[in-house]
């Protein structure tokens, strides 16, 4: 009867009795598979144009699939791409629509049919079934879409699809009326978020990587049930003039003795309230990871099972777990703070959840696991000003400079570079970092009504740091084991940690009692190390086609770590008895190797001027026949300019570097012209030269005759576009016509 040559009313009641029938178990199933051909049969049911038989053979199909021997049959019986055209009808019934995700739900179990579902045109359909109406298509179509992230190669098109802030509503949404939506969507967050920028992706939209750490680890916690109530960082509240309450209600509903009118909580302060009470509560009544078993985390080992929660409750348990007792809970924890802190909300967030006070504690923890976990946590956190100023009032410089000491001895390469990155962080965020003022310049705006209080502001913060860094100095965090731990780091192989300390260094050597010590300690031994890089070496030979993406990273951070040492060489030389010792031609051979090296562009700033330092201290004239002074120019001054020919979008940043341009070349230094032909200056001067204001074209004009003189430039000048800029300056009588003849002529035109 399901002959495609009967009667539509015959084939729809046989397809309807044949899937009553498979509800009968596997064997009925095994037994309408005993005739050949009847999946085919069924499927081509799938195009009827009643409801009725496309709901029947979709749901024969589903039981059919549900049995592994007979799942591929129905895959290759064209069984997918028949329920993407079904689905894509307009008007379609939920039954239907059940169905067919369903038996797509059992096909997806298969790893080699998924790519199959993936690739055709079903999954922005599922995608756009999470918001249906109908609870059981939502479920399914999330079913469908979990099995989907088991296959880690869909997750490209899956997230291109849209598939994450569907997955997380339905998750947020806490809906009690069915567990398996949010079951599936949270194990298809997690497969997701194994991917780092899936996980960004993830805790964009109000979700947090949270990690299972068992129900034991809580037996641990112990809450403060007598004390009067506080906010989670600390902050105590104030008890109003009222007495307690006859049974003590008073101290446990903290609105019944506060004032609503005198109380205004911040939204940040209220959420950490309501997230701690949440999890604390959770955890007394032996309730948390309840919800978050093991069938639940789907590849994660069990050392390190996690679940997703809404960021006001991730918060909160994170900061509750960073007061058990367990190590391995601990840094699992902190290592989740570290990884959450990706934006301002969320590390005020920490903040206010009390995160800071447990962190600042747990740095002299004996396992070097847990001290690595939470000084990355406090890295991370203390990119934000107003969190780092809640760190440093922890009184943490002493526990990180402990630490710093311990370098020679015990302390592990990864932990050194979190610390000195967290003495960074806490100590100069408001002053000077990697030689830029980061809050001292002030541009008073002319609409600003409250000039006076930035600057005021501003010039507060400055004399707080001058004074936070004299009391440093001067008391017992700078010493001379701490400097001598410092410039062991500085002879490291590795430019992380060379660039922080040199930094740090940089900001200590401001104080002049610091710099005999720096001496004693052969600070120049670790300033040659820094400039001696090994990757500057091994790309020496290496032209540009040839650096792997790797090496070229390497490079970018031997540029960074060379540059800050030399900020801190050049500092150094201001100081007499620094300059006294110091080997003036040995640095200078080693800055000139750095300079013509292929160290980025912007790090060679810094290397530049340290070098017309050395040889302005060495008596040596400034002008262009000074051998360092044309080094500089031709290896650092003239790529400068061309970068900001070429990238500036200021037209006044333009015009003045093509007029200083011009204005070297006009010199005559030697290989000038050469150094603007071979850092690519030939295209942005003829862009220049086209749209440029009229010294600016003067300018490029005269830079481009000097180079016409050198025949080898002239394929680059006209494959730039030069002739018919020119004849069209020539045409125009614009004031450049006859500098643009002039270079007309000289081209074989």
């Amino acid at each position: 009867m399901l002959g495609v040559d009967n009667d539509p009313q015959d084939r729809e009641q046989a397809v309807v009795a044949l899937w009553k029938y498979s509800l009968g178990g596997k064997n009925c199933i095994d037994n309408i598979m005993k005739y050949r051909g009847t999946v085919n049969l069924i499927v081509n049911l799938l195009k009827s144009e009643s409801d009725s038989a496309c709901e029947a053979a979709a749901g024969l199909l589903r039981v059919i699939s549900s049995i592994n021997l007979y799942r591929d049959l129905v895959a290759d019986s064209a069984a997918i791409e028949e329920m993407t055209s079904l689905l894509t009808r307009s008007s379609l019934s939920s039954d239907v629509k059940e169905q067919s995700i369903c038996t797509l739900w059992n096909l997806s179990v298969d790893e080699k049919l998924r790519v199959r579902i993936t690739s055709s045109d079903v999954l922005p359909l599922l995608v756009k079934f999470l918001e249906d109406e109908d609870i059981k298509v939502k479920e399914a179509a999330g079913g469908v879409l979990s099995n989907l992230t088991l296959s880690q190669s869909n997750h490209k098109l899956m997230v291109e699809a849209g598939v994450i802030p569907k997955l997380a509503n339905l998750l947020k949404a806490n809906e009690e009326d069915s567990k398996v939506i949010r079951k599936v969507a949270r194990n298809a967050l997690l497969e997701l978020a194994k991917d780092e920028y899936n996980r960004i992706l993830v805790m964009e939209e109000g979700l947090v990587l949270v990690p299972l750490v068992g129900a034991a680890a809580y037996k641990s916690f112990r809450p403060a049930l007598y004390s009067w109530p506080s906010l989670p960082d600390g902050t105590k509240i104030e008890q109003s003039s009222k007495g307690p309450s006859r049974y003590g209600a008073s101290e446990l509903l903290l609105g019944l003795n506060v004032d609503d009118k005198n109380v205004e909580l911040e939204e940040a302060k209220m959420n950490a309230v309501v997230g701690r009470t949440q999890q604390q509560f959770l955890v007394r009544m032996g309730s948390i990871e309840i919800e978050d078993d093991t069938k639940s985390n789907g590849e994660w080992s069990s050392s390190q099972r996690v679940t997703l929660l809404p960021w006001v409750d991730a918060v909160a348990r994170l900061v509750l777990i960073l007061g058990l007792e367990d190590e391995s809970a601990i840094a699992r924890a902190a290592g989740s703070i570290a990884d959450a802190s990706v934006n301002e909300h969320m590390r005020t967030s920490f903040k206010e959840a009390g995160a800071i006070k447990h962190l600042v504690q747990l740095i002299n923890h004996p396992s070097d696991t847990v001290r690595l976990a939470v000084i990355r946590a406090l890295d991370r956190l203390s990119i934000s000003n107003n969190v780092c100023r809640a760190i440093e009032a922890e009184n943490i410089l002493h526990p990180l400079t402990n630490l710093l000491k311990q370098f020679k001895s015990e302390i592990s390469h990864s932990l050194t570079a979190m610390v000195v990155f967290e003495y960074i962080s806490l100590e100069f965020y408001d002053g000077t970092v990697n030689g830029s003022n980061k809050g001292w310049d002030v541009v008073r705006h002319p609409a600003s009504a409250n000039g006076n209080d930035m600057v005021a502001s501003e010039l507060a913060s400055r004399n707080n740091y001058l004074d936070r860094r004299q009391t440093i100095a001067g008391g017992d965090l700078v010493d001379s084991t701490f400097l001598s731990c410092l410039v062991d780091i500085l002879k490291t192989s590795i430019p992380d940690l060379q660039r922080k300390a040199a930094s740090i260094l940089e900001s200590i050597v401001a104080i002049e009692a610091c710099v005999e010590q720096l001496i004693s300690a052969d600070i120049e031994s670790g300033l040659e190390a820094v400039f001696r890089q090994k990757s500057l070496i091994e790309m020496e030979y290496r032209t540009e086609g040839d650096k792997p993406d790797l090496q070229i990273l390497e490079l970018e951070e031997a540029g960074l770590a060379v540059s800050a040492a030399s900020r801190l060489l050049t500092k150094l030389l201001d100081y007499e008895q620094f300059r006294l010792t110091v080997k003036r031609d040995q640095f200078t051979r080693l800055l000139h190797a750095v300079l013509v090296s292929s160290i980025p562009l912007q790090n060679k700033e810094w290397v530049a001027a340290c070098l017309v330092k050395l040889s302005t201290l060495s008596g040596q004239n400034s002008d262009f026949e000074n051998p360092i002074n044309m080094e500089v120019t031709l290896y650092e001054t003239i790529p400068r300019l061309i970068e900001q020919i070429k990238s500036s979008f200021s037209p006044e940043v333009q015009e003045a570097a093509v007029l200083e341009l011009n204005r070297i070349i006009s010199e005559g230094m030697i290989d000038s012209t050469r150094a603007v032909a071979s850092e690519g200056g030939i295209f942005p001067l003829v862009k220049l030269m086209e749209n440029g204001s009229d010294r600016a074209v003067e300018a490029s004009l005269a830079i481009l005759y000097n180079l016409s003189m050198d025949s080898e430039n002239h394929a680059a000048i006209i494959a730039a576009g030069a002739i018919p800029v020119l004849r069209k300056l020539v045409l125009s009588q614009r004031s450049q016509w006859m500098r643009a003849l002039r270079l007309l002529r000289t081209l074989p035109t």
